[in-house]
């Protein structure tokens, strides 16, 4: 302020008196704020001589009215910055560019734990188990439809269930009669034993390995007595009134010649061919 003879608008004398000099010419206070006086962005009320002033890009605030956009801090002596004509603190500056969380679609901050996966960003906490709703954090997870499940969901909804102990299978297993059985619970019904990748039988729904088919559940040939198991060479069977024999065991038991597909006549429990019989 300088003293000055007269105001440029009014022409109070201005000796004595308070004034802005406005393109070098003498304003009094009262006609400054009323025809040179910027006008607030924010209020739009003019900013006074008496009013401190703060101005950005071609605008201007009260000081009082230069305020965050977003939490309304007043920011006439901190950092900001501008975007799209707003006005922003630090941190509010931060939330606008940060990534989405793809969960709770909030803000993931700078130096925030977090998930990326496929182009979307989680919040460590929110990056959870469609199924049990749990968040995953480091643990190993498969997604099914878009949805995310941790492990041991994902078995428990979608994984076959094993025919024999009705747990989920996850890998390997073993398919027999269109059922799904874990390898470990494939076993003999006797003895127990795996028959994954192994020869084995059923019997009576049952299965069996070879020897333990052979011993228990086989029938014995009538003639040779070992097991008739239908396995390699034993495999077609003869039966005559409750016997059984191998059909190669099946022989004349004078002149030995197999008698599987030709007639034959029984004797005191001896299998004849015809021509031996008659000589009988």
């Amino acid at each position: 302020m300088a003293d000055r003879s007269s105001c440029f608008y009014c022409r109070e004398d201005l000796s004595g008196k308070k004034f802005v000099r406005k393109d070098e010419k003498p304003v009094c206070v009262r006609c400054f704020d009323k025809f040179c006086a910027n006008t607030c962005i924010e209020c739009r009320r003019p900013i006074s001589t008496e009013s401190k002033e703060l101005h950005h890009k071609g605008r201007y605030w009260h000081s009082d009215c230069f305020r965050c956009a977003k939490c309304y801090k007043n920011l006439a002596k901190e950092s900001f910055t501008s975007k799209d004509d707003r006005i922003l603190c630090g941190t509010c500056s931060s939330r606008e560019d940060a990534p989405r969380c793809h969960g709770c679609y909030k803000p993931i901050l700078a130096g925030t734990e977090n998930v990326e996966y496929k182009g979307n960003s989680w919040h460590d906490e929110c990056f959870t188990c469609y199924q049990c709703q749990k968040p995953i954090g480091s643990k190993s997870f498969i997604t099914k439809n878009s949805n995310i499940y941790c492990s041991p969901c994902h078995e428990k909804k979608f994984a076959k269930q094993c025919a024999c102990c009705k747990k989920p299978i996850t890998t390997g297993g073993v398919n027999y009669q269109d059922q799904p059985w874990h390898s470990e619970c494939f076993v003999c019904s006797s003895c127990r034993k795996p028959l994954a990748g192994t020869r084995f039988t059923s019997h009576e729904e049952k299965v069996f390995c070879v020897d333990c088919y052979k011993s228990t559940v086989a029938k014995k040939c009538s003639s040779c007595q070992n097991p008739i198991t239908g396995f390699a060479k034993a495999t077609n069977v003869v039966n005559y009134e409750g016997g059984s024999w191998h059909d190669y065991c099946f022989n004349c038991k004078k002149c030995s010649v197999n008698l599987a597909d030709k007639r034959f006549v029984a004797r005191n429990g001896d299998i004849y061919c015809s021509d031996c019989s008659k000589k009988l």
